[in-house]
């Protein structure tokens, strides 16, 4: 683990953010009378840094709404675990470290494991089953693409600093092209924008019906099939994928309407077909708060990434039945234990289940009632520090904590609770 000493008060620490997709590492932090981001910007990394104080957390555990001790939250959790028919870890917000115990709670315990926003993770994952796929890094895109084709919209939200990030206007590629290949009205003047810097030009392609059929009829085209009607303005398009000479194409999977693994495996197509004579390659941003990071972890410890659980089946994977929302809704599972470790935000669906939230300091009231159990922990790259996976799985980049905090991590806290599940079942067994 990274075990740099935080700075002291008042110094500038290097800092790498956890709250967007694109983990930042250029960026500078203050510890003064609030966390302030004083080398570097970026409207993501300042909002995530005002929900946290410039001082350790007091924050305590709660069992149904009242204050307690980690202790007796553990015990509590424990027992809501170990008397579980089907438990179901969700929102699953958190590193590497906090991925591994995790991981090892959920075969003590037989959980289904999910993501809070896993349905636009797995539309990249069954693309990846079905047909396999040509991805590239960040560095890969800042370094060599000519030109970037951004299906469906402009990376926002999550990856608001996508082009920032790729260099975008920077000398380090003389001339770069962007497209946008659907999008709205705002959109196209933020590449109107995109536009004015430095080497850069930009088009609009519209679609043509709906993102199904235009991204259908461009791996279509690409592969020199023949169609009827192709919009100028697309086939164009084609001419400018087969003559560049790195082309990358750029899409956000929690922007994917459903279904949308058929769009990742069209693209897919498009990238396969211009590598025989060009290079391309495909880049799908998403897995923010944490959950590229688990699937990854998952997927090294298990061969199986989320919605997946160690069953009495054996390892069994399920990417539509095992979706978090749909367990609920059906009555598939009888206990929740949901993770949000960086979004304060991220609260537990609404549920009459026995529940366990750990998590931000903030999220005590998602969990206070009867048959509710709240553990605060530090936040990786602000109290403890820490290791995630970037959304192009290029790196695991270290976390540095801000100050120390008087929280405990995640992973301590699942590694003191897999303990307690494993001794009320071997007394139960007894």
């Amino acid at each position: 683990m990274n075990e740099a000493v935080p700075a002291a008060r008042g110094e500038l620490t290097r800092w790498t953010c956890p709250f967007c997709v694109l983990l930042c590492g250029d960026l500078g932090v203050r510890v003064g009378a609030a966390l302030e981001l004083a080398e570097g910007e970026c409207p993501g990394a300042r909002a995530g840094l005002a929900r946290f104080p410039a001082s350790p957390s007091s924050a305590k555990p709660q069992v149904d709404g009242k204050d307690c001790e980690l202790a007796h939250a553990v015990e509590a959790a424990a027992g809501i675990l170990a008397g579980s028919g089907q438990p179901l870890f969700g929102g699953l917000g958190t590193d590497v470290a906090g991925a591994r115990a995790l991981y090892r709670l959920a075969c003590a315990t037989g959980a289904i494991c999910d993501a809070a926003d896993g349905d636009a993770l797995m539309q990249g994952v069954r693309a990846l089953q079905d047909r396999g796929g040509f991805t590239t890094t960040l560095a890969e895109v800042r370094n060599r693409a000519d030109l970037i084709v951004c299906v469906g919209g402009l990376p926002d939200g999550e990856a608001d600093g996508f082009f920032d990030r790729c260099g975008v206007g920077e000398a380090v590629v003389p001339q770069r092209h962007v497209v946008l290949l659907g999008g709205t009205g705002i959109e196209r003047e933020a590449l109107a924008a995109l536009g004015r810097r430095s080497g850069v030009t930009t088009e609009t392609v519209p679609l043509r019906g709906d993102l199904f059929a235009t991204v259908g009829l461009l791996a279509a085209r690409v592969a020199g099939r023949a169609a009827r009607e192709v919009p100028p303005a697309l086939e164009a398009l084609v001419g400018r994928l087969r003559a560049a000479r790195y082309a990358v194409i750029v899409g956000q999977v929690g922007r994917l309407p459903s279904q949308g693994e058929l769009i990742v495996e069209a693209v897919g197509r498009v990238v396969a077909k211009l590598n025989a004579s060009t290079r391309a390659a495909a880049m799908w941003l998403g897995g923010g708060n944490g959950a590229r990071t688990v699937n990854e972890v998952f997927t090294w410890l298990s061969g199986l990434p989320l919605r997946s659980r160690a069953g009495p089946a054996g390892l069994e994977h399920e990417p539509l039945c095992f979706g978090a929302q749909r367990l609920l809704d059906d009555g598939a599972v009888d206990s929740l234990l949901w993770v949000s470790s960086f979004d304060a935000g991220c609260a537990p669906p609404p549920t009459t289940l026995p529940l366990i939230v750990m998590g931000h300091p903030w999220l005590a009231s998602s969990a206070a009632r009867a048959g509710g159990v709240f553990i605060p922990v530090s936040t990786p790259g602000i109290g403890s520090p820490g290791h995630l996976i970037r959304t192009d799985g290029g790196a695991v980049l270290p976390l540095t904590a801000l100050y120390r905090d008087t929280l405990p991590t995640l992973a301590d806290v699942l590694a003191d609770l897999t303990t307690a599940v494993r001794a009320r079942r071997a007394r139960s067994a007894a």
